[in-house]
């Protein structure tokens, strides 16, 4: 498998830790959002959706990493992502999915180029409506925690949630938002980030993070 991704990007994150959390190999292929690699035309004839992270898997270019996460479960169902129970499916999806859809939309590097660009607003300004919109999701989200009662993860072992979790978190840190109101997150956070799969995925272990350190 080769994984077309930006060090950076929450969605290429998340599916790095999918695939470490299922010890599954993979070559990965850079792309550098900050030049708009994923817009040009070499890589738009693979994926017209223009976006990271592609996963070229069994002779196909496959995009949108959440299809990805949960095709990774199907075609390889050691080490699941999701639980056996119908109930605690749902509750991984529940959680996982307000991330995905209610965050990603508003917050990925197209609508903060296009604030900047288009409207003219200050970095300053850009940081108010990135943090805006986490705290319209992520301030429920963790009262979901709390009514569930979670301790170091989820459920027994990190899952989608985690996978989806984690990235965001790392992206609400560089714009500065309070963490402070989110105890039950940062304490799932911090048991994942101990994990050594976590670790490889991070985005400061990646080979196009110009700031990594080389042994």
């Amino acid at each position: 498998m080769k994984l077309h991704g930006y060090y950076r990007s929450s969605t290429s994150y998340r599916l790095r830790i999918a695939l470490e959390l299922k010890a599954l190999a993979y070559e990965n292929v850079p792309v550098n959002l900050l030049e708009s690699a994923q817009k040009g035309a070499a890589f738009t004839s693979r994926n017209p959706f223009g976006s990271v992270p592609m996963l070229e898997a069994d002779g196909r270019d496959r995009a949108q990493s959440m299809a990805l996460i949960e095709w990774l479960d199907e075609a390889y169902p050691e080490k699941p992502l999701l639980p056996a129970d119908i109930e605690e499916r749902y509750t991984a999806r529940e959680l996982a999915y307000a991330i995905a859809t209610e965050l990603h939309a508003p917050l990925n590097l197209p609508v903060l180029k296009y604030l900047k660009e288009e409207f003219g607003k200050s970095q300053g300004e850009i940081g108010e409506w990135y943090r805006h919109w986490l705290a319209r999701t992520l301030l429920p989200l963790e009262r979901r925690l709390e009514q569930l009662a979670t301790g170091d993860f989820l459920f027994d072992a990190p899952g989608l949630f985690e996978t989806v979790l984690v990235p965001q978190l790392y992206n609400a840190r560089r714009f500065d938002y309070d963490l402070s109101a989110s105890p039950r997150m940062t304490r799932i956070e911090a048991a994942c980030l101990a994990l050594e799969p976590f670790r490889r995925a991070h985005p400061d272990n990646q080979s196009d993070n110009p700031q990594r350190e080389t042994p």
